[in-house]
């Protein structure tokens, strides 16, 4: 059956239904899935839940919304609050709001302007992030630009650019005592590795450049590398 000949399944209120096939699914209310869902439009406006795996092509979440399976989503946009317990594939995914994943997520295009948070490994081709984060594997990326606005955590972070920078404002001066810019991980690994504000034990890379306010335990690079003089690299050798 063509997907979009199938109906369409609405929860205004507090309601509940089983999951199935459907063209477009609405949560409005206080709005409960009961098992796996296949559709081709998915918007939660309210408190939704969904006790089971999600299949879609579009999904947006402007309220609340609790998935208690995988989602595999070409587009994911959450403008509010999205909890999945377990694993997350997209395309694109675009958070302005909050995201928490238990698992893995696994991605075409990332970009982040709020908080996101990952249980285990993050994979994307492009990943932007304007935000603050913590993934608690690797976040692996071709491209990888992040501008700090808080605390950012990974244990690893591996691709070919990696950009890490820190946006000063006048917000953002006078949180930073509670917001910390930072970036905090294990061993950043790429071709062309650009940092600011970040404390990391090993950085490998072709051109790396070693920003203000940086701490690196160890620094390896085959053609370029330079340090400013507000940061401290406690060893650096050519290889």
């Amino acid at each position: 059956m063509d997907m979009k000949s199938r109906g369409d399944l609405v929860i205004n209120g507090f309601g509940a239904s089983n999951g199935g096939q459907f063209h477009i699914v609405t949560l409005n209310g206080r709005g409960t899935v009961n098992s796996d869902l296949e559709c081709v439009d998915l918007e939660c406006n309210g408190s939704g839940i969904v006790n089971g795996n999600v299949i879609s092509e579009k999904a947006k979440v402007n309220g609340h919304a609790r998935f208690r399976g995988n989602i595999d989503s070409q587009i994911l946009t959450v403008d509010g609050s999205a909890r999945i317990d377990k694993n997350l594939s997209a395309e694109k995914l675009k958070v302005s709001g909050k995201v928490t994943v238990g698992g893995r997520v696994k991605c075409e295009e990332i970009k982040i302007q709020g908080t996101f948070t990952v249980g285990e490994d993050c994979e994307a081709e492009t990943f932007k992030a304007e935000s603050q984060f913590t993934i608690g594997g690797l976040l692996n990326a071709d491209q990888i630009d992040i501008m700090m606005f808080g605390e950012c955590k990974a244990k690893e972070i591996g691709g070919q650019t990696i950009t890490v920078r820190h946006k000063g404002s006048l917000v953002g001066n006078l949180l930073k005592s509670f917001f910390k810019p930072q970036l905090e991980t294990e061993l950043i690994e790429g071709d062309k590795i650009e940092l600011e504000n970040t404390i990391a034990k090993i950085v490998r890379g072709n051109q790396v450049r070693i920003g203000p306010n940086c701490q690196i335990g160890l620094v390896e690079y085959t053609e370029e590398f330079s340090i400013d003089k507000k940061a401290v690299v406690a060893e650096n050798r050519k290889v």
